[in-house]
């Protein structure tokens, strides 16, 4: 029941975190990547995934994570959305993927398109005292990234092995 648990609650607490924390700080921390690569591990181990499979998953992780940041160089975004976007996929694996990632991408161009028009209209005046929201609203100010990488992994985490592996028995109410 604990594995059980923590197949339903880490993943998805750990990319809810950096959602909110992208949003209202402009930054993710490194804590929340290795937290996603210590949660993995261990997990991964406990549930009997066979060294193959875990070699496959970090592969997966290790791909994305040269690829976000190449495209962090370039400044196309932010370190902590590469790592956590190589975080996911350590998650996920080569098998859900490129699902997660076109998910990613639509909710990230979705989420940068209503960006783009909310900085064109002024902050209402009892908004306007909240600095995070002064942050998000200035047009210098990038997008929050880590939003759209939570929600497309959230959008794609109940069809992986995770949480097929659940005995929902434990959870009925008796």
């Amino acid at each position: 029941m604990i594995l059980d648990l923590a197949r339903l609650l880490l993943f998805p607490a750990l990319m809810a975190f950096a959602a909110a924390s992208d949003l209202f700080t402009m930054t993710i921390s490194n804590r929340v990547s290795l937290a996603l690569l210590a949660g993995f591990l261990i997990l991964a181990l406990l549930t009997g995934m066979g060294f193959h499979d875990i070699l496959l998953h970090v592969g997966a992780g290790a791909a994305v994570l040269a690829i976000a940041f190449a495209c962090f160089a370039m400044g196309w975004v932010g370190g902590g959305d590469a790592k956590v976007a190589s975080g996911a996929a350590l998650w996920f694996g080569f098998g859900h993927l490129l699902d997660y990632l076109l998910y990613a991408s639509l909710f990230g161009g979705a989420l940068t398109l209503l960006l783009l028009q909310f900085r064109q209209w002024p902050l209402p005046y009892p908004l306007a005292g909240q600095p995070w929201l002064l942050k998000l609203h200035a047009k210098e100010s990038g997008i929050p990234y880590g939003i759209a990488l939570a929600i497309g992994a959230l959008t794609i985490y109940p069809e992986t092995e995770w949480i097929k592996a659940v005995d929902l028995a434990h959870f009925a109410i008796r």
